[in-house]
């Protein structure tokens, strides 16, 4: 059986994902292009993106960058926005190494 295309525009309870999921709770910033950057809790991460919770507004389509703890910064497109929880598509997804650092970074 075929898996589904990947729709990095789908909305937070689409179960047609690209990555293994992992929930997560730690603190990140992020900004997009021209403005400060704010704090974020990130909740859950993959391979391919990430989902966050702030009350600052962004919109589907911005280009944003996330910074975590140790890491350079993280090229990310907000795919959808539901209230204050945003799904967010990484530029190149993570290498498995890199996202198993992230993982156990949260869980300290």
């Amino acid at each position: 059986m075929t898996q589904p295309a990947f729709d990095p525009f789908a909305l937070p309870n689409d179960d047609h994902r690209r990555a293994l999921r992992k929930s997560v709770k730690m603190r990140a910033h992020l900004r997009d292009r021209g403005q400060t950057r704010f704090e974020i809790d990130v909740v859950d991460l993959s391979m391919s993106g990430f989902r966050a919770e702030t009350s600052f507004t962004l919109w589907p389509g911005t280009v944003v960058w996330l910074t975590l703890p140790g890491l350079a910064p993280l090229e990310a497109v907000v795919a959808w926005r539901d209230k204050f929880k945003y799904g967010c598509a990484f530029g190149k997804p993570l290498h498995p190494a890199v996202f198993d650092h992230i993982v156990a970074l949260s869980q300290r």
